[in-house]
């Protein structure tokens, strides 16, 4: 998991809380708020394991202070889930989360224009639902993550 960070049209800022599958690819949440806090962050993986059903054994992450809160790391704990963080100033520890990132960018972030934070939701969740069901991966021998 990892955070992007984009603007509206008229230049506010907002926060995207990325989350992805680094065997299946699927990408379960792109959570979009103007700021995210830990407890924020816990709701959207509880939400994502209800989904599937079940819980990671381990999530990748940067050291930022929404991922070293109290709070997710409580979850964690709580869930048996282990939390690897990558090195400071090292994003190459969790390589496959900043290559979705770079495709979320290309592919949505910078082709759209966001009215509001509505607007930015609804087109970014209309990318994560193209991304699971129709975009091909070379990892997955062309098939789509779902």
């Amino acid at each position: 998991m990892d955070f992007v960070q984009d603007a509206l049209f008229k230049g506010e800022r907002f926060r995207i809380l990325t989350i992805v599958d680094n065997c299946s690819k699927i990408c379960h949440g792109l959570l979009v708020e103007k700021s995210l806090k830990g407890s924020d962050v816990v709701g959207e993986l509880t939400r994502a394991c209800l989904v599937e059903g079940c819980f990671p054994e381990k999530i990748q992450c940067d050291n930022g202070s929404e991922f070293i809160s109290r709070d997710v790391d409580m979850w964690a704990y709580q869930n048996q889930v282990t939390l690897d963080f990558s090195r400071p100033g090292k994003p190459n520890d969790n390589p496959y989360i900043e290559s979705f990132n770079g495709n979320s960018e290309m592919e949505c972030l910078s082709v759209n224009w966001f009215l509001c934070l509505e607007d930015a939701r609804e087109k970014i969740e209309n990318f994560r639902w193209e991304y699971n069901h129709y975009r091909p991966h070379s990892s997955l021998n062309d098939l789509t993550p779902k």
